[in-house]
């Protein structure tokens, strides 16, 4: 954890070995982060309940400017850059599978689901199956999962 203070954990959050998370992030409840995964999280990323990250999964809310007519780098002062970006969110529901990796200012609806090794660069809609560099619509999600969370939610209730 890098910059602890601007990270916001929910109820029932488990984060893997070796993940990096840095910056501002805002986790939701019922969120799972896998081994090797990294968040990125300068301009921002907010991941809601009852989603996850397979492992080695890579969200990035900035990046630097590859065209070469900039230095890159935080090692380099900030007025010899180009960095751009923006908040990346996570929708209630979603999964992204291992390997992938989520660019700056992606917005990934409620219920998407994400395929292994996919490059994310621009946004998902809601409960729907993606997959592929770039991601690109498979089919549609089923929606099942929800009336799970609310039996699950419910029984967990009546245990307290």
């Amino acid at each position: 954890f890098y910059g602890a203070a601007d990270i916001i954990l929910g109820d029932a959050v488990r984060i893997d070995d070796f993940c990096i998370l840095s910056g501002r992030i805002h986790i939701g409840s019922f969120v799972h982060i896998s081994a090797y995964s990294a968040l990125y999280g300068s301009k921002g990323i907010v991941i809601k309940d009852f989603s996850g990250l397979s492992p080695r999964v890579t969200v990035f809310s900035a990046s630097d400017d590859f065209s070469g007519k900039y230095l890159i780098g935080p090692l380099v002062p900030a007025k010899y850059t180009h960095v751009t970006g923006g908040k990346v969110v996570i929708n209630k529901f979603v999964q992204v599978g291992a390997g992938s990796v989520i660019m700056p200012k992606v917005f990934i609806g409620e219920g998407a689901a994400v395929g292994a090794l996919s490059f994310v660069n621009s946004n998902i809609k809601a409960w729907t199956v993606n997959a592929g560099i770039p991601a690109q619509l498979i089919k549609r999600r089923q929606k099942g999962l929800i009336s799970k969370k609310n039996k699950f939610l419910k029984e967990l209730k009546s245990r307290r």
